[in-house]
């Protein structure tokens, strides 16, 4: 189920960012997302090798033995599952701030070199990020004590909004402003994707955009059509190849645009 909603919104928004395109004049659309694609190919072996049934086993452990935040309190399913949908995206916004901290950043760049942000963009992570990300989550799941159907479903949630707010679709902004009252937008992500430092270092959430106006990291810009993606020195064709994207965790350290 959760491969169809990923495999699913990812077309339905590659095609509304193909037809209804914010940046026009991109003339290799599907040549772009190729190398990102493979780089998903090669996060999801690593995932369903390593973690798949390394995540169960940790859920499963914390739920015969009653351990974890959501149990120690009882609440009716629903508000359990509220409750879990809101403290998992919490730890997403924390572990991002995190990601744009110290020698973590040096990993999660590579999803920041990508010079033409589309759908495709939101699968571009270094396979050294995705398991220390995977391997994080693996403690803070039985400390929430989530259970296996808080995360599907939340995570079932995720890929579509993720796709939706790195997608290059020409959303208008009258609906983009209604919307990122909820949720990250387009227009609202974008300027997480600016190599201007103080822009990155914002907009961090994942799924409710209310994060990013609770802890003070919320950007707004008018004129979104003037962001330039990327980091820069990372700009060069080289860098947006398959094994060039690999390789930017292990290039030195390059000021930033302030």
């Amino acid at each position: 189920m959760k491969l169809i909603v990923v495999l699913s919104s990812l077309s339905f928004l590659f095609l509304l960012e193909h037809y209804w395109p914010l940046f026009k004049g991109r003339k290799h659309h599907f040549k772009h997302a190729f190398p990102n694609l493979l780089i998903a190919v090669t996060n999801g072996i690593v995932i369903a090798v390593f973690f798949s049934g390394l995540t169960i086993a940790v859920i499963e452990w914390a739920k015969v033995h009653e351990f974890g935040l959501l149990r120690l309190v009882s609440l009716p399913t629903w508000m359990n599952f509220v409750l879990a949908f809101v403290l998992f995206d919490l730890w997403m916004y924390l572990w991002h701030v995190l990601l744009h901290k110290g020698p973590l950043w040096r990993l999660h760049r590579m999803h920041h070199s990508d010079t033409e942000m589309d759908t495709t963009t939101a699968l571009r992570f270094h396979p050294i990020e995705i398991v220390i990300s995977t391997t994080a989550r693996l403690a803070v799941l039985p400390l929430l004590g989530l259970d296996l159907i808080h995360l599907v479903v939340y995570e079932m949630c995720l890929q579509p909004v993720i796709f939706f707010h790195h997608s290059n679709w020409s959303l208008p902004e009258k609906i983009d402003s209604i919307l990122r009252l909820f949720i990250v937008t387009p227009n609202m992500h974008r300027v997480h994707h600016s190599q201007i430092l103080k822009e990155t270092n914002s907009n961090y959430s994942s799924i409710l955009s209310i994060w990013d106006r609770v802890f003070g990291s919320f950007i707004h810009r008018k004129d979104v059509l003037a962001i330039d993606y990327g980091i820069g020195y990372f700009e060069g064709a080289k860098w947006q190849k398959f094994w060039g994207m690999l390789k930017i965790p292990f290039v030195l350290s390059l000021k930033r645009r302030q």
